[in-house]
């Protein structure tokens, strides 16, 4: 089995981006507690995941600031996970795999979820990368200038 780089001190964002939340499970997770699941064995039984595999992915997320653990908001015993202002930051992140997703693994009229506006119930516009002046962009329309020396 081959033992997993760090890619934390990499010189590119993405990658960086990648060691924090690149396992396919940190991402169901962070989908997860973005839909409102918060306790452990409702993470568990939503995702069919391995009880110990769960319990290293939160320690994880929570080690690098993704989720907190806070008290059970019902008053139990029990401890919650909550999505960090770090963690509520990669909400677009997840909508634009999920917008990908829609568009391109998904064969004509096959049922899907849909993110829907909580106020209006209206779906949820396209995301699209625009220029300071608004203008849309496509990825020929940019490019990456990495830092001198690299």
């Amino acid at each position: 089995m081959v033992k997993r780089v760090s890619l934390w001190d990499a010189g590119c964002p993405v990658a960086r981006a990648l060691d924090v939340i690149g396992d396919w499970w940190a991402l169901l997770i962070i989908r997860d507690a973005f839909d409102g699941v918060r306790r452990f064995g409702d993470f568990q039984t939503g995702l069919g995941i391995a009880k110990g595999m769960l319990a290293t992915r939160l320690r994880d997320l929570t080690e690098r600031g993704i989720l907190e653990t806070a008290p059970a908001s019902d008053g139990t015993a029990y401890r919650e996970y909550i999505l960090t202002e770090k963690g509520r930051g990669l909400f677009l992140v997840v909508v634009a795999l999920r917008q990908w997703g829609e568009d391109y693994l998904y064969r004509p009229n096959q049922p899907k979820s849909a993110l829907l506006e909580t106020e209006t119930g209206a779906p949820v516009a396209r995301l699209q990368l625009r220029a300071q002046n608004g203008r849309p962009l496509t990825w020929s329309d940019t490019r990456v200038k990495k830092p001198e020396g690299r």
